[in-house]
């Protein structure tokens, strides 16, 4: 119960600091979509991403941020700059886990922003 306050408390903070840099509140898939941005290492189109792109974009987001615990393995990045990971353990998907999921994924998002 007190580390989901601690992670919930750092959340705020997060959502604080990227209300202050975009203008506005963003949910899950917008903050994913950053860090995917963040680690695309190909030219970021004047135009913009299509909605595939984008999916992509928040996949790579996963994959960096469940790297941090082994799950994935950054393997190089593509002609275009696309990041490649290769999976190393599987990662539960039933119904039970999503709770606990969503609050992995934020305390690795936590950690990827560097909000202690």
């Amino acid at each position: 119960m007190e580390k989901t306050r601690a992670i919930f408390e750092r959340w705020i903070i997060l959502e604080a600091d990227l209300v202050e840099k975009f203008g506005k509140k963003p949910n899950m898939e917008a903050i994913l979509f950053l860090i995917g941005m963040n680690e695309y290492r190909g030219r970021i189109p004047k135009i913009k991403f299509s909605k595939e792109q984008k999916q992509d974009l928040m996949h790579v987001a996963v994959c960096t941020l469940l790297a941090q615990d082994g799950y994935y393995q950054l393997e190089g990045y593509d002609d275009e700059g696309w990041p490649h990971f290769r999976q190393l353990k599987h990662v539960e998907t039933d119904q039970d886990t999503l709770m606990a999921q969503d609050a992995l994924l934020k305390e690795y998002i936590l950690e990827y922003f560097g909000i202690e």
